[in-house]
């Protein structure tokens, strides 16, 4: 709404503030009008990007019917149909005819008598003070629902933070879990590999050692063999003779007359 403000080129040298006055406008599809304690303000209740006022779009009020509809409810903006002159209050449908342009003058046109129907400054005074007093409770009461929303969305978003937080220290334990039981593996990974090559060093020496052994074990087998061939032929060949010779000896007897 400052924003806005500043882009009507409002400040508060020009704000036109005293204790509360009536002001009146046409916004769009609606007329519309508000018991606040300043241009400034009045502009920013109606949401107004420029300075209506200065532009002869918005006007203070006199008209007494407005007034006493704008001092029944300070602060809050009221509308009615533009260009008629129906009562303001705080919900308006829309202007049945959008065409014409004969009513919005006759409207203006009944204002003008009442408009010079001024009541005098010092008797409205007091309910100027007393509209500018309401429009502040107004404000505060505004702004208080505006903390309690605020305070609402931020507990909100604390509590979502809060479910994050949670959800993340779940994670992050699981993936310690994981870490630890990940290294374990990798451990006995690593002592079943040393394990298999020392294995397999062992292997390859015990292999080298006997197949070193073959050689030796063949020469040892022939040594053995021939050793054998030897023993028998000293030991059978006497015997050979022997029965050699009895037998020609049988035989020589046989023939004899």
């Amino acid at each position: 709404m400052r924003r806005r403000n500043q882009g009507a080129g409002i400040d508060d040298r020009e704000s036109g503030e005293t204790d509360g006055e009536n002001y009146q406008t046409s916004l769009g599809f609606f007329d519309q009008a508000i018991a606040a304690p300043s241009m400034k303000a009045a502009l920013e209740a109606w949401g107004a990007d420029s300075n209506l006022f200065h532009q002869g779009a918005a006007k203070e009020s006199h008209d007494p019917d407005i007034i006493a509809a704008m001092m029944a409810k300070p602060g809050v903006v009221l509308r009615r149909p533009v260009g008629t002159d129906r009562p303001f209050g705080e919900h308006a449908e829309l202007p049945t005819d959008l065409g014409g342009g004969e009513p919005r003058k006759a409207a203006r046109k009944s204002k003008g008598p009442k408009a010079k129907k001024r009541s005098s400054r010092p008797i409205d005074k007091a309910a100027e003070r007393k509209a500018a007093l309401a429009y502040e409770r107004e404000e505060r009461r505004r702004e208080l629902e505006r903390a309690k929303e605020e305070a609402a969305r931020q507990k909100e978003r604390e509590r979502r933070q809060q479910a994050v937080n949670k959800a993340q220290a779940v994670l992050d334990k699981a993936e310690e879990e994981h870490a630890k039981r990940a290294a374990a593996i990798e451990a006995e990974v690593e002592a079943l590999e040393k394990k298999s090559q020392a294995e397999q060093a062992r292997w390859d020496k015990e292999k080298e050692r006997l197949e070193a052994a073959l050689p030796r074990a063949g020469l040892v087998l022939w040594q053995a063999s021939h050793h054998l061939r030897a023993l028998i032929v000293r030991d059978l060949v006497p015997v050979l003779r022997l029965g050699s010779r009895r037998r020609g000896s049988v035989g020589a007897q046989e023939r004899a007359p």
